[in-house]
Formats: structure tokens, sequence, C-alpha cells
């Protein structure tokens, strides 16, 4: 039997959930889960990815090493891949993207794979813009994936930033 686990980080965002079995992180998310997330506890796991995440905010972390996994056709599990490949600080079209997984004709599924990714920030889709440069489909709402993206090129001091207050 699998035990479930979670550890609610608070963060510039909003509360993060983190949800975690006895080996893996197998979700992050920014959704109000409080009632999923009753009576489960902590693990070292879910506490692992929530120091982590504190310092990705923190901006002294730019890549995870978490044990994660979450659920999903070989198709997306390709395309969760391939979304860790993506740096720090940089963003990406979904058609270069595309034509990077040698799949431009799957542009419409590689962008379903993408939205349906459970481990925000981790595998960061929050990278992948539209090929006019705007930002376009973010589960976790379009100025979380501003707001990631703003920070991660102010930490990298890469590209054109907004300015905070």
């Amino acid at each position: 039997m699998t035990h479930q686990y979670c550890t609610i980080l608070d963060s510039p965002l909003g509360k993060v959930s983190i949800f975690a079995d006895d080996e893996f992180v197998n979700s992050i998310t920014f959704k109000d889960k409080a009632d999923k997330t009753t009576g489960l506890r902590e693990n070292e796991i879910s506490r692992m990815a929530a120091a982590q995440l504190s310092a990705y905010f923190e901006g002294t972390l730019q890549v995870f090493s978490l044990p994660t996994s979450q659920k999903g056709t070989p198709f997306q599990q390709g395309v969760w891949e391939a979304l860790c490949s993506i740096d720090y600080g940089k963003t990406i079209s979904y058609l270069k993207f595309s034509e990077q997984q040698n799949n431009i004709l799957a542009i419409r599924a590689i962008a379903a794979a993408n939205g349906k990714n459970d481990l925000a920030i981790v595998v960061p889709c929050h990278r992948v813009i539209g090929s006019n440069g705007k930002l376009v489909g973010y589960a976790g709402e379009l100025w979380r994936k501003q707001w990631l993206l703003d920070h991660e090129r102010s930490v990298s001091q890469q590209g054109q930033m907004t300015l905070k207050f």
C-alpha cells in the first residue's frame, strides 16, 4: 500500500501543495487542495521538495534534484523530460519546442502534454510560450507564469525583466 504525504509551502505565489508517496514527489500545484490534505502528514521527500522550492524562490537554486514520478502516457513522459532540458531563465515557443522534439505536427499534443504536467516549477512548463512571445496556457494562471519567468530572468540576469516593487 502506498502512503500519501503532503507539505504546504507558503510562497510568493501563494500556497504550494506538494504531494509525495514513500519514494517520489507526485504533484506540485498552486491549486487549493486543502480538502485532500486533511489528515496527510509530511515525509522526508515532501519536506525536501519544500526546501528546494524555498531555495528556488530565494534565488539560490536553479536545478532541482528531487525524485519525481507523475502518471502519464509515454508521449507525455517524453514531453515532460524534454521540458527539463529548457535552461533556467530561458523560454522557448511551442513551435520551437515541437521542432526540437522532431515532431512539428504534434504541436497541439505537445501543448496538451505540457498542460497535464503535475509538477509545477520542477518540470518547467512555465518556460514554454506562444510563437509570438506572448504568455499562453498555464494551469497555475498566467500571472504566476509571468512571475516565474521574471524571477528566473532576474536571478540569472538574462533578458529584460519586469521591475518588482
